[in-house]
């Protein structure tokens, strides 16, 4: 005799369970994905006064002709992009952005991720240390650029009394056109590696144990660990940490037009300080909008390729 068994279907655990659907029976969206937009539009709308409109205008005054009494004398077409592209000094101001750029955050970078190793290490006080060195990223930097004009001073800096006391000659870092650009590119890694460091630190204590216990068993050192355990898997924090500072560092103004104002011999006319020169002093709004453009397009291209470059991380992670 042959017995049949019947085998009865066992529930889905609630934790496998397919997530409901977001969708009405019509297709349409629910209550409470109704519900979301009307907190939606407040946000919508400051975008849109803030951001869209600017921009909108900001294209159409670069297409026009904008005179200095004020009056527009009609479209011009891309007039203002071919007086650009064909200026030697936006060639100029787009290689001071970018050398100030690149030199800055491989700079920081590199110290941010030395200094956040030591602030990672738990030692009594380290979070009010902390503290005392976020100072420098939270203060204005029109303060920090006024400081450092006193500490670059030619006759009672301090920089150049330290100079002086081993034995070398004074500098005016400020006034050479070899040494100015350099002497903000000091200011800007003093101001923010310690911000770049904190990030990084905060990194450091969120990685898991688990890989370098791994390595610790096959024998590896702390250096080996350091550098092919650690750094791999702090590379995404790494990364948004560069793509915070590089949007800051492609739009870099305040400290550089306070200490320089572009000079000397614009060998610190970045390009923001180029575009607000065009518009406020030659009173050139139409050819300062185009500049203003081509800036923004480069903060767009470069936050894209860190964007990428997180997302391709992500993946491998």
């Amino acid at each position: 005799m042959t017995t049949v068994t019947t085998r009865t279907r066992e529930p889905t655990p609630p934790a496998l369970a397919p997530p409901p659907s977001r969708r009405g029976r019509g297709g349409g969206a629910t209550p409470v994905a109704r519900g979301v937009w009307p907190l939606l539009v407040p946000a919508m709308v400051v975008t849109l006064a803030l951001v869209v409109l600017p921009v909108l205008y900001t294209v159409w005054l670069s297409l026009s002709d904008r005179g200095r009494d004020g009056t527009n004398a009609g479209f011009v077409g891309l007039d203002n992009f071919a007086r650009m592209v064909a200026a030697p000094e936006f060639w100029n101001s787009v290689r001071v952005t970018l050398v100030l750029f690149a030199v800055c955050l491989l700079v920081e970078t590199v110290l941010g991720i030395a200094l956040g190793y030591l602030l990672s290490i738990d030692v009594p006080g380290r979070k009010v240390f902390q503290g005392i060195m976020l100072i420098p990223a939270i203060t204005a930097s029109v303060a920090v650029a006024l400081v450092w004009m006193l500490i670059y001073d030619p006759t009672l800096g301090a920089a150049n009394q330290i100079l002086t006391a081993v034995g070398l000659d004074p500098v005016v870092w400020l006034g050479d056109p070899d040494i100015a650009l350099w002497s903000i590119a000091l200011v800007d890694v003093w101001q923010w590696t310690p911000f770049m460091a904190l990030i990084i630190a905060a990194g450091i204590r969120s990685l898991p144990a688990e890989p370098f216990e791994a390595a610790s068993i096959d024998g590896a050192s702390g250096w080996r660990k350091a550098v092919h355990v650690g750094l791999p898997l702090l590379m995404p924090v790494i990364s948004v940490a560069m793509m915070l500072r590089t949007v800051d560092l492609v739009r870099f103004f305040d400290t550089v037009y306070i200490m320089t104002q572009g000079g000397p011999v614009d060998s610190t006319n970045t390009l923001n300080v180029y575009g607000y020169r065009a518009a406020f002093i030659d009173q050139e709004a139409s050819y300062a909008a185009a500049l203003q453009l081509s800036l923004l397009l480069l903060v767009v291209v470069l936050a894209g390729v860190f964007t990428l470059w997180r997302r391709r991380i992500s993946v491998d992670h």
